[in-house]
């Protein structure tokens, strides 16, 4: 049986990222329902619409589910609390350091997973405790690598320098991508972007329109001299870009950024003012689904890659 799949019992190792704004327990609920992983993505809620979400998830699937938890928000501690008492069997953390609290967390019976985008932090992580590491690469959405290191080249380094289970993530929304991550070394995927596009993500109508509309080029890392983050083109991303180019402070950028700019555009669909954080494999996704048809479809893809590569003769 494949590693993720056993680890997180569940029927494909897909794993659906907690975005924030975005995935919400309707998302999780349907993607768990479907045979992979959903996620809560907990960054961008309050404790109690935490737990709201996660009382929503149990009542919409039997089957396992998790939480992600970027350690460095103000609210992960007591997030972690509500994880405990609503006895969560799996969470997912990023941003921050994992030897902060995956210790106590594995020993309440949580599987603990954390996001890396470089080899360093992979041992650390694998020193903290975690049962898997995701290995993002610099073609993900929302916050990123500074190294800017691709999913092709990550993935392989993290699979050398690691002995836990390795869930690729960047770049992927089909069945192919899936299979090429898995020939690298990965054995699941993590997929963001793709399921943003879904019947059942709580981003906005617009925002959703927008990614369909994406091409090759309309995203851009940013926003470096704070956390990396990976932007859909629009007038906030040309103010900071204009920013950076003069040369702004951490300081400055920070003003700029202000507050909610994430909210206004993902979730309340301010298409020029909103911060609209999506992967480059935007360009390859043209059309809303439920996120049954979305898994169906990438296992479809897989296996169908699968016997292509296995007839081909070098």
């Amino acid at each position: 049986m494949n590693k993720i799949s056993k680890l997180f019992n569940i029927k494909y190792p897909i794993i659906q990222g907690g975005m924030i704004w975005c995935s919400g327990w309707e998302l999780a609920g349907a993607v768990s329902n479907a045979g992979g992983l959903g996620l809560i993505g907990s960054g961008s809620m309050t404790p109690d619409i935490l737990r709201e979400h996660i009382h929503k998830c149990k009542n919409s699937t039997k089957n396992p589910f998790g939480v992600n938890i970027p350690l460095l928000f103000p609210h992960a501690e007591e997030f972690i609390k509500i994880l405990i008492e609503e006895e969560i069997k799996v969470v997912f953390t990023s941003a921050g350091n994992p030897a902060k609290y995956t210790s106590f967390l594995k020993e309440n019976g949580l599987k603990v997973v954390h996001v890396i985008a470089n080899t360093k932090f992979a041992k650390k992580a694998e020193e903290a405790g975690v049962d898997a590491v995701v290995a993002e690469g610099f073609e993900a959405g929302g916050h990123n690598g500074r190294e800017e290191t691709t999913t092709m080249v990550l993935v392989p380094l993290i699979k050398k320098a690691v002995s836990v289970p390795v869930i690729a993530a960047g770049g992927i929304a089909t069945g192919g991508a899936m299979l090429a991550a898995m020939a690298l070394g990965a054995d699941g995927v993590q997929i963001g972007s793709r399921f943003v596009c879904s019947k059942e993500s709580s981003a906005h109508e617009m925002f959703k329109q927008k990614v369909l509309e994406a091409k090759d080029g309309d995203t851009m890392l940013s926003l470096k001299k704070l956390v990396a983050v990976r932007l859909l083109k629009n007038k906030f991303y040309e103010d900071i870009a204009k920013k950076e180019l003069e040369g702004a402070s951490p300081e400055e950028l920070l003003e700029l950024l202000g507050q909610g700019r994430s909210k206004k555009g993902m979730f309340e669909g301010d298409m020029d003012e909103g911060e609209l954080e999506i992967g480059q494999v935007s360009a390859l996704i043209n059309e809303i689904k439920p996120a049954k048809e979305i898994i169906d479809e990438i296992i479809s893809e897989f296996n169908q890659a699968k016997n292509t590569v296995s007839g081909v003769e070098l």
